[in-house]
């Protein structure tokens, strides 16, 4: 995993002599994501720089050294991540006449770049990548990013330079940095709990995305440049699988499948691991490479001394079964609360995740032993492991049978002030939970279709644009009411609907970050294209069956692990936020949403989230999430009013 960044100076803003250095100070602030080297390379007559911070994985000695030129001259790459399929393209473009004096993945995406193009070779490509390609021939710039996500690009122009970077972090550095809030952007992020793509939370500086190339021709401002799509999931998939297959024949595919990823994604000439959570998918990821293992697996999980909670002993049983090295960590309240005063350092924009937390633990613990990780992130997304999916269909079944004016005035009613009032004083004594119950209730009554659930169960602020001063909110997946996707199963629908907003924007920023933060590189292995691609082609009774969530992944791995250690309920590693803000992290919290601060910031209307933040102090009301994402807003722009200029 590496870091990669750089600007094309159209316009000559910064002295020729000036760009090495710049460029340095972007690196630096990279060096996390590649502690092990780092380079600069200029092209001065092109007005161009790339620079490079390098975690070793493949290849690890000096020869890996990036930015890296191509044996002819003509082309210069900084790339971050992995490709799987490496040494089966290498073999490839050896037998097209292409030479190789390394023995990294980023040769091989390189001279496959020279041989075959841009557009030929990311469809080639199995990883997670993202790469910046500079062509001294023609003088332009292609930017490429790996199809589900996995790792991140930003981009965008200060005045006539263009720029890009693996964080944003790298891109503030420059003398030309404004760093204006895109209120477009905070009102999405205030729906989602995350700025989702295209956009970041800085105006005019943009995230690429999944499955896209750009290309900026260095001779000229080409500032209507758009992405270029070589890759989308709802055109990718399948009609069906053909009626005669069997649900064994399904099983078998998939296990081919996913031991085929597993085993390229095992490649490392670094110590290599997997975190082990002991649910589905994490467990099938650890027994399929303990197949493909000679020696013990190293896996690592994290505790807590609270069984409700605590998943530790189900990811201990399933490790000694499967005879892995295994390693776990109990940590406290403290171990948690240390890493809030990060988090905003870490995330680089408003993030309110706030599983972000022991995602950061297990990847420390992972650090002091390895440095790859494998995961089993995903599996929820493809194969149907979330409540809702199911839940929602039902529940709108059900409100769809009430008339619509009936359903609207109940919810109404619900949530009005004399009723809230009335629960508000009967949860003084006999506590909040039918309040909380209530009130959901009445939220859920506007809505009578899934994706209104669905809609209703991922909004931190059911009406975002009322909280965020100036602010607006376009359509995105996530509010759109209809789809054109050709899936015509509600269920389907909320299922790809995650995929392409919730996966690559939450779940992958959460664990890239998370894992990058201690130079530790993550990989995940259900995320292979060819792995989704078949998976939305099965029908719906092959993820969920009789009740039961991701089935078919489940199937797999009973052939690994008895049923008896793996069908207890998913328990979650939670973290007590709201809890947490009415004790150890109250004095943080009143400080970050004290109502004169919020007013003189000018970015939120104060009185919503005034009325929340008091509710929620006296126990009135659960209202932590909604408040999470403000607070991780206002950390966040504490920390750069300290780092920089922010309006």
């Amino acid at each position: 995993m590496c870091g990669i960044a750089g600007f094309i100076d159209h316009s000559s803003v910064y002295a020729r002599s000036d760009m090495s250095v710049l460029a340095t100070a972007m690196a630096e602030t990279l060096l996390h994501r590649g502690p092990d080297d780092q380079g600069v390379w200029t092209d001065e007559t092109g007005g161009l720089v790339l620079a490079h911070t390098r975690l070793s994985i493949l290849d690890v000695s000096s020869s890996g050294h990036q930015p890296m030129i191509s044996h002819d001259g003509r082309y210069v790459i900084v790339y971050n991540g992995e490709i799987y399929n490496f040494k089966e393209l290498r073999e490839r473009l050896r037998s097209e006449g292409r030479p190789f004096s390394t023995e990294s993945d980023t040769e091989v995406i390189l001279e496959a770049l020279g041989a075959w193009g841009l557009e030929r070779t990311v469809h080639e490509l199995v990883g997670m990548f993202s790469f910046a390609l500079w062509d001294r021939l023609e003088r332009t710039l292609a930017l490429g990013r790996d199809r589900l996500g996995e790792k991140p690009l930003y981009y965008g122009w200060l005045g006539s330079t263009f720029v890009f970077a693996s964080e944003l972090k790298a891109l503030r550095v420059l003398p030309a940095w404004n760093g204006e809030i895109d209120r477009v952007a905070l009102t999405l992020y205030l729906r989602n709990g995350y700025v989702p793509g295209p956009r970041s939370i800085y105006e005019g500086i943009l995230k690429l995305p999944p499955g896209c190339t750009l290309t900026i021709h260095g001779m000229n401002s080409d500032q209507g440049a758009e992405p270029e799509s070589y890759w989308r999931l709802s055109e990718s998939i399948d009609d069906a699988l053909p009626p005669a297959t069997s649900a064994g024949e399904v099983v078998d595919t998939l296990e081919t499948l996913v031991r085929r990823s597993v085993r390229q994604q095992m490649v490392a000439d670094v110590p290599l691991g997997a975190f082990l959570s002991g649910g589905v998918d994490s467990s099938t990821v650890v027994a399929l490479m303990q197949a493909e293992s000679a020696s013990p697996v190293r896996t690592f999980s994290i505790g807590v001394n609270d069984p409700v909670y605590d998943e530790a002993p189900a990811a201990r049983a399933i490790a000694a079964h499967l005879g892995t090295d295994h390693t776990e960590l109990y940590v406290d309240a403290e171990d948690s609360l240390a890493m809030v005063p990060r988090l905003s350092e870490i995330y680089d924009e408003p993030f309110a995740d706030s599983s972000q937390i022991p995602t950061l633990l297990v990847s420390k613990l992972a650090r002091r032993s390895v440095t790859v990780s494998l995961t089993g992130d995903g599996g929820d997304e493809l194969f149907g492991g979330y409540e809702r999916y199911v839940r929602a269909p039902e529940l709108a079944e059900r409100l769809g049978r009430i008339p619509g004016f009936l359903r609207r005035n109940g919810g109404r009613t619900l949530l009005s002030r004399p009723v809230l009032g009335a629960l508000d004083f009967a949860a003084r004594y006999r506590g909040g939970r039918v309040a909380e119950r209530t009130r959901r209730l009445g939220e859920l009554l506007e809505h009578h279709s899934p994706l209104g659930i669905h809609r209703a169960l991922h909004s931190s602020w059911p009406l975002p644009g009322a909280v965020v001063l100036g602010g607006s909110e376009p359509e995105t997946p996530v509010t759109a009411v209809r789809h054109p996707w050709s899936r015509s199963g509600m269920a389907e629908q909320m299922l790809l609907i995650d995929a392409v907003t919730y996966l690559p924007d939450d779940l992958l920023v959460k664990v890239d970050r998370a894992s990058m933060a201690f130079s530790l590189e993550t990989r995940v292995p259900l995320l292979d294209h060819r792995i989704v691609e078949f998976a939305f082609s099965m029908p719906w009774n092959m993820k969920v069956r009789n009740g039961t969530r991701k089935w078919i992944l489940r199937e797999v791995l009973h052939r690994h692990v008895p049923r008896r250690l793996v069908e207890g309920p998913k328990k979650g590693f939670a973290i007590p936020i709201g809890r947490w803000l009415r004790g150890p992290l109250l004095p943080w919290a009143e400080r970050l949403l004290d109502p004169e601060r919020i007013i003189e910031e000018g970015f939120f209307d104060h009185r919503p989230i005034v009325s929340k933040w008091t509710e929620h102090k006296k126990g009135r009301f659960d209202w932590s999430n909604p408040l999470w994402t403000i607070l991780m807003f206002q950390a966040w722009y504490e920390s750069q009013q300290s780092s920089g200029p922010v309006s």
